[in-house]
């Protein structure tokens, strides 16, 4: 039995035109593959652990071996909760809105809490950096207001897709699938529907070789 680790990115809910693509995805793909389950972390509703100054000190008392707390040591320890938690699963699957051309604040307070040296990546010898989550592949269901695509003036501004996946490369993975519902308001409500609606059928085809 495998785990997908679902992480859900929008706060809307029914709303959201992300995570239908990513539910559908998850639902075809649980009746190909019965015997796996699926984790799911709502980022909007999770207790995630500050990342602020203390859990800083923290990280560098504790990963550095020098004296420290058992406040540090309790602060640091939830850190690593969540990244373990986020390691242990086989694959992944992530509904994304675009916020302001990037990605919600929530999302990216996970991203800090996960992203850590010696856990998630390694700095070699010579200075390079390496993943350390490998061989794990991710579905990622994007959703965003406009049109971003590639080879136009606007493509620029998509801080979403890009940053999301350079920092998915960058703590190791290499197989990274994903499916675009675009636009979600510039077009109006029927093109909206009509493109997630092509969204929903290729996730559902994609998942089941997933």
């Amino acid at each position: 039995m495998r785990t997908v680790l679902y992480v859900k990115a929008s706060p809307r809910s029914g709303r959201s035109h992300s995570t239908a693509v990513a539910d559908a995805f998850v639902d075809s793909y649980l009746q190909a593959h019965r015997d796996d389950r699926i984790s799911t972390i709502d980022i909007f509703e999770k207790d995630l652990p500050a990342f602020d100054g203390s859990a800083v000190t923290a990280k560098y008392k504790v990963m550095h071996a020098e004296e420290h707390t058992e406040q540090d040591h309790r602060i640091w320890a939830e850190v690593v909760k969540v990244i373990k938690e986020f390691k242990s699963a086989d694959k992944y699957v992530m509904a994304v809105p675009m916020w302001n051309f990037s990605i919600p604040y929530r999302l990216k307070h996970y991203i800090d809490i996960i992203v850590q040296p010696g856990y998630t990546f390694a700095v070699n010898e010579d200075g390079s950096y390496e993943g350390l989550v490998k061989g794990k592949p991710v579905f990622i269901a994007y959703a965003r207001g406009g049109e971003y695509k590639p080879g136009t003036e606007a493509e620029s501004f998509d801080l979403q897709k890009r940053y999301l996946e350079l920092i998915l490369g960058f703590i190791g993975f290499s197989d990274i699938r994903s499916i675009l519902v675009e636009p979600t308001l510039a077009g109006g409500s029927e093109v909206a529907k009509g493109r997630c609606n092509e969204a929903i059928t290729k996730a559902r085809e994609a998942a089941r070789d997933f």
